[in-house]
């Protein structure tokens, strides 16, 4: 089982939150290596460095459709006084020998297509004619009027510097650095980066398989008739998007019944798609005996270590909490509890983190800032409970959102952070500062 096997823990015994979150944190351990597809590592964690293994660019190439000329051939040019060149040929995009540009010469060059050999700068085309002889030519009018291919004069209505409007070799980055560090994540400016200097797998951690299974009776899907004493659900909803949020692939099962053997059967059912699982609801004390059995009897606890403890927390709302590890392969399971803002709040605190442990990243946890309390009244706690509040955060300070109660989601959706109160803190004045983590 968890570390926590090693903590005494009676009837009345109470966790900190810190001490679940560390029991946590201890059980969960990265995911193996595997090598991927680039797209299929899309927000995964890179877990080697990569080396660039050819420069970028490769070569030197031209940024602008134009003429890739010699610099003394355009010196001094002007409306009055344009410098004429003979066009010896096209340079476009791929082209693996391209014409060479002598003196008095000029060659059409398209946008990142090699700088030939001889030429020293790139005039782009809206300071020429475009060969057509009649005045400087906007880029659109030259491409269209002036056909590929064609050869004649061009005349150039400005000087260019050396190199202008020319990309250089490796100045991107160059063979032999390194192009990403082990950690990263990949998004898609990374898989980019990946895919221009020719790597076409990369060895990263799996975004971790989340399930997330809510239980109750009373719940129905939406969309379906309410009858009298049933309610939507809405927790496995939420949770499986904020699983996703925080970088995992996350399933979701439907609403299980109060029945310990149809729960049983469903989360074996379950775990092999599953590094972590989520259950939300009955562990509360009335339901608590039929998730307890449920769960307990998921996998040979006494032979391979594993089960789930239900526990007490010093925490409001979230006081119920469950975990442990199931099934053959030691599935990690937070069991957390049943109202909305209990079940969110407590995904938040320590469903996310662990995901992000078995992603193998160092920022486990939200970002967590002070604010100044905007408030009308005094913020009210009970003694020796860790008070999650609701709020919106914005220049410093923090406004809370509804009410303390653990049923309102509509509090819970207009909230972008949430509102620490200590556990020796009854009472925050408004105006006073308060710890603050942010949800967005």
């Amino acid at each position: 089982m968890s570390s926590a096997a090693t903590r005494p823990a009676g009837p009345d015994d109470l966790w900190s939150v810190d001490e679940h979150l560390d029991d946590i944190l201890a059980t969960v351990r990265p995911l193996e290596p595997i090598e991927l597809q680039l797209l299929d590592a899309q927000g995964c964690v890179l877990v080697e460095n990569v080396t660039v293994p050819v420069s970028l660019p490769p070569f030197d190439n031209s940024s602008m459709d134009g003429y890739a000329v010699r610099v003394a051939d355009v010196a001094g040019a002007s409306e009055e006084f344009p410098a004429a060149l003979e066009v010896v040929g096209d340079v476009a995009a791929g082209a693996a020998d391209p014409v060479r540009v002598g003196p008095g010469q000029a060659a059409r060059i398209m946008t990142g297509a090699p700088l030939p050999p001889g030429a020293e700068t790139v005039v782009p085309v809206e300071w020429t004619d475009g060969g057509l002889g009649e005045g400087p030519a906007s880029g659109m009018r030259a491409r269209s009027l002036a056909p590929e291919g064609a050869e004649g004069q061009v005349h150039v209505y400005r000087p260019a510097e050396a190199r202008a409007h020319v990309r250089a070799e490796g100045s991107d980055v160059r063979a032999g650095e390194l192009a990403l560090e082990a950690g990263t994540v990949l998004g898609a400016p990374q898989i980019a980066l990946l895919a221009a200097i020719g790597r076409g797998t990369v060895r990263v951690r799996p975004r971790p398989r989340v399930v997330v299974l809510s239980t109750g009776s009373e719940l129905v899907q939406p969309g379906e008739q309410l009858a009298p004493g049933q309610i939507y659900d809405s927790n496995s909803f939420a949770l499986t998007a904020a699983a996703r949020d925080a970088g995992a692939i996350a399933y979701r099962v439907g609403a299980v019944a109060d029945d310990a053997e149809t729960l049983r059967t469903t989360i074996e059912d379950q775990l092999i798609r599953a590094d972590l699982m989520v259950t939300t609801g009955g562990v509360s004390v009335g339901a608590y005996d039929v998730v307890k059995e449920a769960l307990s009897s998921v996998g040979d606890e006494d032979e391979a270590g594993g089960g789930v403890e239900f526990r007490r927390l010093a925490m409001q709302p979230g006081k119920p909490q469950g975990f442990g590890t199931i099934g053959p392969d030691h599935t990690p399971l937070l069991a957390l509890p049943g109202n909305p803002v209990s079940s969110y709040v407590s995904f938040e605190l320590f469903v996310r983190p662990a995901i992000r442990a078995l992603m193998g990243l160092t920022g486990l946890h939200r970002p967590r800032t002070r604010a100044t309390l905007k408030a009308d009244a005094a913020l009210r706690s009970p003694r020796g409970r860790r008070q999650f509040l609701r709020g919106r955060y914005a220049d410093g300070e923090v406004t809370p959102v509804g009410g303390a109660g653990s049923h309102l989601i509509a509090a819970l959706a207009k909230a972008d952070a949430l509102i620490v109160v200590p556990e020796d803190t009854e009472s925050v004045e408004p105006g006073g500062e308060v710890e603050v983590v942010l949800l967005g």
